[in-house]
């Protein structure tokens, strides 16, 4: 069965190619960098026929824009709702028919977990993130009877490259924060994406499904911590 993954270049896109690969899938990845199946900015070119897509992995995203709600330019919002949001919804648009017709289909949306609880100093993308929570169920109710799934997942803090490369010290902070006592790693989010798109979850669909080691989770006590 053909797979796509967008935001394939590295980090969980590669990752999630890895795995659904390894399951078997002709995948086929897609990312606006170098080194993929196909070289396509999700926002703005022509999207190529998808009609023969059976699993649709959206993972690409804009992580980097930083700007408080009060002082984010109209530009810094737009970037990132035109990749993250409006780029996700072309890429399933473009899937949908041929799911439809075959009657059975997968979708997988990486989300985060700033779409649930927000992110200060990152307005637009996680406004861009929750966008695509509404998203997934809407897709996944118009086409609940008809074989395919829409589902997404919303990762915490994972070990990607962009994220080990920040200063150590932040990345310290960061590693401290966690319940878990480390960071996600990204085959740890495409073994979920992998069930996701397997007939063994043909059940679920409209789920957000959150992957941060306990982060999101309360942790305060008023009793003695144990280990």
């Amino acid at each position: 069965m053909k797979a796509l993954v967008t935001g394939a270049a590295a980090g969980i896109g590669s990752a999630i190619c890895a795995r659904l690969a390894g399951a078997g899938f002709d995948v086929m990845g897609l990312d606006r960098a170098p080194g993929c199946d196909l070289r396509v900015d999700v926002a703005r070119d022509e999207l190529p026929d998808f009609s023969d897509v059976g699993v649709c992995v959206v993972n690409h995203g804009i992580t980097t824009t930083v700007a408080p709600a009060h002082d984010m330019t109209a530009e810094q919002w737009s970037g990132d709702i035109d990749v993250n949001l409006t780029g996700a919804f072309r890429v399933v648009q473009a899937c949908l028919p041929g799911m439809r017709e075959r009657g059975y289909g997968r979708i997988v949306v990486i989300s985060s977990v700033a779409a649930a609880g927000g992110l200060p100093g990152q307005v637009a993308y996680a406004a861009s993130k929750a966008g695509l929570l509404g998203l997934v169920k809407t897709v996944a109710a118009e086409n609940a009877g008809l074989g395919i799934t829409a589902n997404a997942i919303l990762p915490g803090m994972i070990a990607t490259e962009k994220v080990k490369a920040m200063p150590p010290e932040v990345l310290e902070r960061v590693t401290e924060l966690q319940p878990s006592g480390r960071l996600g790693e990204p085959e740890e989010v495409a073994g979920l994406v992998l069930y996701l798109t397997s007939d063994e979850a043909g059940y679920v669909t409209g789920q957000d499904i959150v992957v941060d080691g306990g982060m999101s989770l309360n942790t305060f006590t008023l009793t003695r911590r144990r280990r």
